[in-house]
């Protein structure tokens, strides 16, 4: 069905709402042949999809988009083969529904215990990344939850496509395809509406830039995880292995420059400035990055600093980059980097260099972000490299969720009492 109307955004939610019993009461075996037959199909059935994400690229790519996007959205034989290891891996995933998560007797004789449930309809909104359909459904689907999708307008060929699959993988394995709704209109109306959908949506998490999220966080009637934005710094200490320091930094904003994990900010403290700036700021201009500098940190490179080199402004501070672009300071001790950190960071992930034990042990107890490293790229924040399988999201909200979100993170609870004739006196 074609989403035309606020209506029709209506009808499905109350389609996902009446799929969501069922998915609850799913069995594991149902659940992992349904994303196991979706992981044969990324891996088989790949010319639909590719074909579909070629025409979005070509599209937003002569719109204008900025390469970054332009990477967020662009699928490769590659790329959906990682998909399909991901959707394997959350396969292979304990079920997390039906656990107790604890158990005590009271005093009168009362058990108690906690059991492990759906939430029951997650929705999603996102942006120029087609990969999140999938997912998103992933996840969704094994912990019994039902899902609502609406990516943007750059990416409704290839979210067509893929929905198609995942329906597909659904009714092979005899399983309502109303599992997944897809708003397959991009016009902003219905997303308006769909913001207002408490009484079918239990959550609601938004993917993208912080215009998106500002503005769920703003017109969601039903709780939404706001989180993701990414300023992530890392700090080389007077401690530092500068070898090890160089290709951290130089991986954390070099792999994928254009997600939420990458470095945005690089902290030199000022003792191994002189040596360790130099060996970074070489290793990072020979891949293209540019480099914003703070007063101290272009005087250390001098005259000789490469052509990519240039100062730093005001917003250079706090700002995610998305690019091969990186802001440079040099800081007097963990104390400045500290703080620098608590000024400007948004709690996603940050990274300290060192081998001090000491200097590690109090980064890790001060640092206030959902990812905290030692000596490790900030690009490992991701829920397939954290054992998740996947990730809807990575949340830099601390209720109900933080970091990347997996399964557990998309269920709830309810109490089970047992009793043997109890009345409250």
């Amino acid at each position: 069905m074609t989403t035309k109307t606020v209506q029709d955004v209506t009808a499905l939610g109350l389609a996902a709402r009446k799929a969501s019993r069922k998915l609850a009461r799913l069995s594991t075996e149902d659940k992992n042949r349904v994303l196991l037959n979706l992981a044969g199909l990324l891996r088989s059935d790949q010319a639909d999809v590719l074909s579909a994400n070629l025409s979005d690229y070509q599209e937003a790519k002569s719109d204008g988009m900025n390469d970054s996007l332009l990477d967020r959205l662009l699928l490769t034989s590659e790329r959906l083969n990682g998909t399909a290891d991901e959707v394997q891996r959350v396969a292979e995933l304990t079920d997390p529904i039906g656990e107790v998560i604890e158990t005590n007797s009271q005093p009168n004789g009362l058990i108690t215990s906690r059991r492990r449930v759906p939430l029951g309809v997650v929705g999603s909104i996102y942006e120029a990344r087609p990969n999140v359909t999938v997912d998103i459904f992933g996840l969704c689907l094994k912990s019994g939850n039902a899902c609502i999708l609406r990516g943007g307008k750059e990416t409704i060929r290839s979210n067509t496509a893929l929905v198609t699959m995942l329906r597909k993988a659904l009714s092979d394995a005899g399983v309502t395809t109303d599992a997944v709704q897809f708003v397959d209109n991009p016009d902003r109306a219905l997303v308006d509406h769909l913001l207002k959908m408490n009484e079918y949506i239990d959550l609601l998490v938004p993917r993208g830039g912080a215009s998106l999220v500002k503005f769920v966080a703003e017109n969601a009637t039903m709780p939404a995880v706001t989180g993701g934005i990414g300023v992530c710094h890392t700090y080389v200490d007077r401690a530092a292995d500068l070898k090890m320091a160089a290709e951290i930094v130089h991986n954390a904003k070099v792999r994928r420059p254009s997600i939420c994990n990458a470095l945005d900010t690089v902290l030199v403290h000022s003792e191994i400035a002189a040596d360790g700036l130099r060996l970074i700021a070489k290793e990072l201009t020979a891949s293209g990055v540019e480099l914003h500098c703070d007063n101290r940190a272009l005087s250390i490179l001098g005259p000789d600093a490469p052509d990519l080199t240039m100062p730093a402004n005001e917003d250079d501070w706090g700002k995610e980059f998305l690019s091969l672009t990186a802001a440079v300071k040099v800081v007097d001790s963990l104390d400045d980097a500290l703080e620098h950190i608590e000024t400007y960071g948004s709690g996603h992930s940050e990274a300290i260099i060192t081998e001090d034990d000491a200097a590690a042990t109090r980064f890790l107890d001060k640092v206030d972000a959902a990812a905290v490293y030692v000596n490790a790229s900030t690009q490992f924040t991701d829920g397939g490299q954290f054992g998740l399988g996947a990730e809807v999201g990575i949340s830099t909200q601390k209720f109900h969720a933080r970091g990347p979100m997996g399964l557990k993170e998309l269920t709830s609870y309810k109490w089970v009492i047992v009793g043997k004739g109890h009345v409250r006196p």
